[in-house]
């Protein structure tokens, strides 16, 4: 098997992964699982697997080099399964421990997946590691009008990387008694990770993936706009959390990035004449995303409430993070070349809708304070996440074996 394949297969699998860690993490959330354990499943399982497991195939072709090593993804394959897991258990159940060490279970979630991302880290910075500015792109002369938004994107990756780095450390501080960041609120390290990295690799990578998908070119005056905001917003978010004049001034920075990006999407879409499933869902996530913003704005000016704080999160990972890996997926993983029962574009949609559509539900529940309004929508939202799996599982069965 060539480096090529390897590198491949466990993308895959870490793909496949995260479809699996979202049908958990959804079926949790509609069975009242603790708040800690449903932030792990669905920032570290579902949105970091699927995460890890395409940047290795994009980051190393974006900065124009080849993946140093394929040894190493089943090492962090193994590492970030296995921390992720433990991690939701502590969540569930705090005071459990790993018997066979007697290790308190949270401890040694968060040390196997500090290392998992470390192996990420360490193969991916070394890689790229004469060509930290992203300057050489690998952009063809075909494509040579992008290569200024090329550079510019990837200018941001590193950065979204060392937000990983220390939101990793953030968690594991906390967990095992290392020096914590700040005071240690848990929030903080949150925060750098859904908004600092994920969020900013969305933007970073979106802005080189999704212009060739529509096969359009987009606002370079919004991608100016979006990756510098979305660069320092999450710094300053976490740093002055829950309140303060950083905290807002974060807020109105993230909600310029997710805001800006939406509007460059929308605007790519509507110049495109190409109709894909997988759209649908980067425009169903940019509709959360902006929601999301919403909110986190109002909290800047007024302390929000549980139900609020519970459908922003949930208006951020599975709603601007999930969805856009999702609609995403479609593009690399088209359900419409599948040939077995239930494969096809038309199952995609409902995947989507079904996401889409019980989010919305179970948002406008949170606010009403309506419980079963929400659970009405988080059962939409367990009926999506098996449909997008059960599309994965058959598409990689089938095409790959």
């Amino acid at each position: 098997m060539t480096a090529a394949e390897r590198s491949s297969r466990w993308a895959r699998r870490f793909v496949f992964a995260g479809a699996v860690f979202l049908v958990v993490w959804q079926v949790g959330e509609l069975a009242g699982i603790a708040r800690r354990s449903g932030v792990t499943l669905g920032l570290l399982g579902f949105v970091f697997h699927t995460v890890f497991g395409k940047a290795y195939s994009l980051v190393p072709t974006y900065f124009d080099r080849d993946l140093a090593t394929t040894r190493l993804m089943p090492v962090q394959f193994g590492l970030s399964i296995a921390g992720t897991a433990l991690l939701a258990v502590d969540g569930a159940f705090p005071n459990s421990a790993v018997a066979s060490v007697d290790v308190p279970a949270g401890a040694a979630g968060a040390i196997l997946w500090a290392g998992g991302v470390a192996v990420f880290l360490g193969t991916i910075g070394w890689t790229i590691r004469d060509n930290l500015s992203g300057a050489a792109t690998g952009t063809g002369e075909h494509n040579a009008d992008r290569r200024a938004v090329d550079r510019l994107a990837n200018l941001f990756v590193p950065v979204a990387l060392l937000y990983l780095g220390v939101g990793s450390y953030a968690l594991l501080a906390a967990e095992t008694g290392l020096p914590v960041l700040a005071d240690g609120y848990p929030p903080r390290g949150t925060h750098l990770l859904a908004a600092g990295s994920g969020a900013l690799l969305v933007f970073a990578v979106g802005f080189r993936l999704l212009p060739r998908f529509l096969v359009a070119a987009p606002s370079r005056l919004l991608v100016a706009l979006v990756l510098p905001a979305g660069a320092l917003g999450p710094a300053l978010l976490a740093a002055d959390l829950p309140a303060g004049r950083w905290f807002r001034a974060g807020a109105v920075l993230q909600a310029l990035a997710v805001g800006g990006f939406a509007l460059a999407f929308w605007l790519l879409y509507v110049q495109s004449d190409r109709c894909r499933v997988g759209f649908y869902g980067v425009l169903a996530a940019t509709l959360a995303g902006v929601l999301a913003v919403a909110l986190g704005l109002a909290f800047a000016v007024d302390a929000p409430t549980t139900d609020l704080v519970s459908a922003h999160r949930r208006l951020t990972v599975l709603g601007f993070l999930g969805l856009t890996i999702v609609g995403v997926s479609y593009q690399f993983y088209p359900p419409g070349v599948g040939t077995f029962p239930g494969a096809g574009d038309r199952t995609a949609l409902v995947a989507i809708a079904l996401l889409f559509g019980g989010l919305l539900v179970e948002v406008g529940g949170l606010a009403l304070d309506a419980t079963l309004v929400v659970a009405a929508g988080r059962v939409a939202g367990v009926a999506g996440a098996a449909t997008h799996c059960f599309l994965l599982a058959g598409l990689f069965r089938e095409r790959y074996g």
